[in-house]
């Protein structure tokens, strides 16, 4: 066999064997879960919003407590955070690593605690906002750094759905109003 088609047939066979993505839909947002050859989570979920107003709410404290969460904290440069504090000693979010204004912020995002590992390690949180028109924007997340192993894989099946839940909420933030937190803690 010639080298050239030898090479072919090798990477057929290589491509063959990597299974297919998992795409589902989680409400509105489609949710692709690639585990093979390099675990990644991609989601993407249309808001109803210009992508500065997305933006806005994204990367702002005052966006962020208009649909994420009560307690929230950003500090928009690279080395600031980007924070969601559920109780005093749980704490959410991550790092920004990278901005391209209006249209990308990088995070080295911690797992939630029931994950330690993945927590202490993190994982690449990259967000993109990509305008769909003047009242709609694309919003697309594409997390990477997954590792190997039991507690990497349950973290990664649980970020699956946490983070199509948190898209959700952003879009739910522009259809229906912003949250009022005071009125859902009394429930």
């Amino acid at each position: 066999m010639k080298p050239l088609v030898l090479a072919f047939a090798l990477f057929a066979v290589t491509a063959a064997a990597a299974p297919a993505p998992e795409v589902v839909h989680e409400g509105p947002v489609t949710v692709t879960r690639i585990r093979e050859p390099k675990k990644e989570l991609r989601m993407e979920v249309h808001v109803p919003a210009a992508r500065e107003s997305v933006w806005a709410a994204f990367t702002t404290t005052a966006g962020l407590d208009s649909w994420l969460w009560s307690d929230c904290s950003v500090d928009l440069r690279k080395g600031g955070g980007w924070l969601v504090h559920f109780t005093s000693t749980s704490i959410g979010g991550g790092t920004i690593e990278k901005l391209k204004p209006g249209r990308e912020i990088t995070i080295h995002a911690m797992a939630p605690e029931q994950f330690p590992t993945v927590r202490s390690v993190g994982t690449t949180a990259l967000f993109q906002f990509e305008a769909e028109g003047d009242s709609s924007t694309l919003v697309r997340l594409v997390q990477t750094g997954w590792k190997h192993g039991e507690e990497w894989d349950k973290a990664f099946d649980y970020l699956a759905k946490g983070n199509a839940q948190l898209l959700g909420q952003l879009r739910y933030r522009f259809k229906v109003g912003p949250i009022d937190w005071t009125a859902s803690a009394k429930q």
